[in-house]
C-alpha cells in the first residue's frame, strides 16, 4: 500500500469509527449492527449491500440486513453452514477477511457448491465476510455483497479487514454494556424481592435471600425470575404459589 492510500485508508475509517461512536447508543446492540451495516457498505469500495452473521445460543443468526436478499443469503450460508461468512464466523485466516470474487466461476463454486448458485440467482457475485469477534465478545461477521464479479480488489480487503477490527471492538463494548445493564437490572429486582420479604416476615437481609435462594432451587427457576415475579406484585397479590408460579418459603398458607 502507498503512502497516500494508507492515510486516506486511515482517514475513511476514522471518519467511520467517528459516525458510530456519534450516532449509537452503547446500550443499544440492534442499533449498533444496523449501524456498523450502513458504515461499511458506505465505507467499502464496491459494496452494494450487507449484513451481519451471529452465533446466538449455537446457531448463526442473521442481523441487520440492508434488503431481504441478503437476509436470505445469510441465512441461507447458516442452513448449509456453508459459505464465506460460515467461514469468517468459525475459521477465519489471519486478517479475518474471507473474499469471494467470483461466486458463478471457480474456485468459489467449488469451494461453495450449494450456496454459490443461489447467490448468483439473486444477483450477487462478489462477498466478502469480515470476522468482528474480539477476544471474549460474541462471534458475529460482517458480509458485503456486491453484484459484480472482482468487486473487491486487495484495498478493500484491506480495509474490510480494519473497518472488522474496529467494528469487533465497538461490538463488544456493547455486548459487555448490555451484559453490565442487565446485571444491574437484575440486583435491583433481587434488592426490591429481599425488601418485600424483610418487610413481610420480619427477617434480615441474608434470611430474605435465603428464602429466594431456596424457592429457586425447590422450584428450578431462576432466581431472578423467582424475585421478579415476587417484585412485580404476583407473589404479594396471590401469597403464594398458583397457576404454576413459583412459591417463597414462607408465603403459603399453611
Amino acid at each position: 500500500m502507498q503512502p497516500a492510500q494508507s492515510d486516506e485508508l486511515v482517514t475513511v475509517l476514522r471518519h467511520a469509527a467517528r459516525d458510530l461512536l456519534a450516532r449509537r447508543s452503547i446500550s443499544d446492540l440492534e442499533l449498533t449492527l444496523t449501524q456498523i451495516v450502513a458504515a461499511a457498505v458506505d465505507t467499502v469500495p464496491g459494496a452494494d449491500a450487507g449484513g451481519i452473521s451471529m452465533t446466538e445460543n449455537g446457531h448463526i443468526t442473521s442481523r441487520s440486513p440492508t434488503n431481504e436478499d441478503v437476509r436470505k443469503l445469510d441465512e441461507l450460508q447458516a442452513q448449509l453452514h456453508e459459505g464465506p461468512c460460515i467461514s469468517a464466523v468459525e475459521d477465519p485466516p489471519e486478517d479475518g477477511v474471507i473474499l469471494a470474487r467470483n461466486l458463478g466461476e471457480s474456485p468459489d463454486v467449488e469451494r461453495w457448491p450449494n450456496f454459490a448458485p443461489q447467490a448468483v440467482e439473486r444477483g450477487y457475485r462478489s462477498l466478502m465476510s469480515t470476522q468482528l469477534s474480539a477476544n471474549g465478545g460474541a462471534r458475529a461477521a460482517l458480509n458485503l455483497y456486491s453484484h459484480d464479479s472482482e468487486a473487491f480488489d486487495d484495498s478493500a480487503r484491506r480495509m474490510a479487514g480494519l473497518f472488522g477490527l474496529q467494528a469487533g471492538l465497538l461490538l463488544y463494548g456493547v455486548n459487555h454494556a448490555v451484559q453490565l445493564s442487565h446485571a444491574l437490572d437484575t440486583r435491583d429486582v433481587i434488592g426490591q424481592a429481599k425488601g418485600i420479604l424483610m418487610e413481610r416476615f420480619g427477617v434480615d437481609g441474608e434470611q430474605a435471600f435465603q428464602m429466594l435462594v431456596h424457592s429457586s432451587q425447590d422450584t428450578n427457576i431462576k432466581l431472578a425470575d423467582v424475585a421478579r415475579w415476587l417484585a412485580t406484585g404476583a407473589g404479594r397479590r396471590d401469597g403464594g404459589a398458583r397457576g404454576g408460579q413459583p412459591p417463597v418459603p414462607g408465603t403459603t398458607p399453611a
